[in-house]
């Protein structure tokens, strides 16, 4: 049966039995469940809402528009606060251990509003119900939850919905591992005139530090037809910038019947007509070609920016990390790019305080900051993940000691960024309007190619467009400026 003629038959019956086909069948289970949410809203005298928080990477925030999709296709209507919402939906990230106690508190408040709210769902997601004890925590200590799924699964959403509907009872759907990939499904996107677009999901790296391969799974890689065809969609719907999102976007393409490299990809996202700008992260370092960089040098549409996480700037660490790639091929990648794109700005991830890392270690790192000068950098203080082989290392580092190089880092990256970002002073940049400024209301907020902030005088008439503005002052992270 048809998209089309599962629609239709919504406005009489549903067939009994539902389609064997993707995305065919979570469709049918939309219809199912938009005719139990009709029931459930006659019942409470209004229109039911929901509320999706996510937690986490921008993976995350994409399978948050595919979530906030269905539901608004099913006929739940969007309530920003958690707490009023009759249907909340916790997509979790499992990065760091404190991630995890974070969403155990904010669901022990919900389970004492759900007493007083007979129509009240709540829903787990996302890469911390990929651990097995989470669940098993959940099913004894938060019974009041009422749907589980993981990261492997969530196309399957309508239909765990309606089952839940159905049934009354908790439903669990979590699958360890999977080579499915479902397209075209509802999705709702946060920002009109930008998207995330999804091109590869799982990770195969083992970084030893990161939990993301448990989770997420082995590296699975959409159809480019697929991808072309969703980004043909999204422009056609105003999107004038697009992130290509993946945990390791340079090793897309090896699991193709017919293998396609990330830099021959980006030259088919570029041919789009009406796509002005093209984003991507994550990038590997030891994956990043040189068959991109030449993409990255010629093209006309991708954007001024490379987010490339070193880690660490030690050769010993970053083989306990696993990263396979040592300091002196960090840096002669980087000169490499530089070369290529001169006015590229690169940003990057830190680790400081990895077992083992001696203050020999941490002056590599300090060393490496100073050699590539990035425009900004992440910087985390080590987090012992269990599971992880690195947990179980020996030589953990004192925390007094971490926290004294994370702060002289902090200080050292903060100085440098300052002096990168102030050389575009004086400059006339090409600006993406995103919105208006959170402080003052007379000025608007956009997104120079290089990923630096611009504050401008405007009105809402201007968000989503392209315009050209002076950089007037450097704010150390932003700037002050004008249109032109």
């Amino acid at each position: 049966m048809s998209i089309e003629k599962i629609q239709t038959a919504s406005t009489n019956s549903i067939p009994d039995t539902p389609p064997s086909a993707e995305p065919e069948r979570q469709y049918y289970y939309m219809e199912k469940a938009k005719q139990h949410l009709a029931r459930m809203s006659a019942e409470a005298g209004r229109p039911l809402t929901f509320c999706v928080t996510t937690f986490g990477c921008q993976m995350n925030a994409r399978d948050s528009e595919k979530l906030t999709g269905i539901l608004e296709r099913i006929g739940y209507v969007e309530e920003p606060d958690e707490e009023k919402a009759d249907f909340v939906i916790y997509n979790t990230c499992t990065v760091r251990e404190n991630a995890n106690q974070r969403v155990y508190g904010r669901l022990g408040q919900l389970g004492r509003i759900k007493k007083k709210k007979p129509h009240m769902m709540i829903a787990l997601c996302g890469c911390m119900m990929q651990e097995p004890h989470v669940v098993e925590k959940l099913k004894t200590s938060y019974r009041f939850v009422d749907l589980i799924f993981g990261t492997h699964n969530i196309y399957k959403f309508a239909e765990l919905l309606a089952t839940r509907m159905e049934s009354g009872r908790m439903v669990i759907d979590i699958w360890k591992d999977t080579d499915k990939i479902v397209e075209d499904l509802p999705v709702e996107r946060k920002y009109p005139f930008k998207s995330g677009v999804n091109i590869m999901f799982g990770c195969n790296n083992f970084c030893s530090y990161c939990i993301v391969p448990y989770v997420r799974g082995r590296e699975r890689s959409r159809d480019p037809k697929a991808i072309i065809r969703e980004i043909e969609r999204l422009v056609a719907d105003g999107v004038v910038e697009v992130m290509l999102l993946g945990q390791n976007v340079n090793s897309y393409g090896k699991t193709l019947p017919e293998p396609m490299t990330f830099a021959q990809l980006l030259e088919e996202v570029e041919k789009i007509d009406g796509l002005e700008r093209i984003r991507f992260m994550t990038s590997h370092p030891k994956d990043l070609s040189d068959e991109l960089i030449e993409v990255m040098r010629r093209s006309k549409k991708i954007c001024r920016h490379l987010h490339l996480p070193v880690q660490s700037g030690s050769s010993r660490i970053l083989q306990k990390m696993n990263r396979r790639y040592t300091k002196e091929q960090y840096l002669a990648l980087v000169d490499k790019i530089k070369a290529a794109v001169p006015d590229i700005s690169l940003t990057t991830d830190i680790i400081v305080g990895f077992p083992g890392e001696t203050e020999e270690d941490f002056q590599e790192t300090l060393d490496v900051v100073r050699k590539v000068r990035y425009d900004s950098a992440f910087t985390f203080i080590y987090s012992k993940r269990s599971g992880t082989p690195a947990a179980v290392m020996e030589d953990q580092v004192p925390e007094d000691v971490v926290k004294d190089r994370f702060n002289r880092l902090l200080a050292e990256v903060q100085k440098i960024s300052a002096e990168v970002c102030a050389v575009h002073q004086g400059t006339v940049q090409e600006v993406l309007v995103e919105c208006r400024n959170d402080h003052d209301e007379h000025l608007m907020t956009g997104r120079m190619s290089n990923n630096l902030l611009v504050h401008f005088p405007g009105d809402e008439s201007l968000i989503g467009k392209l315009v050209n503005v002076r950089l007037d002052e450097c704010r150390g992270f932003y700037y002050i400026g004008e249109i032109v």
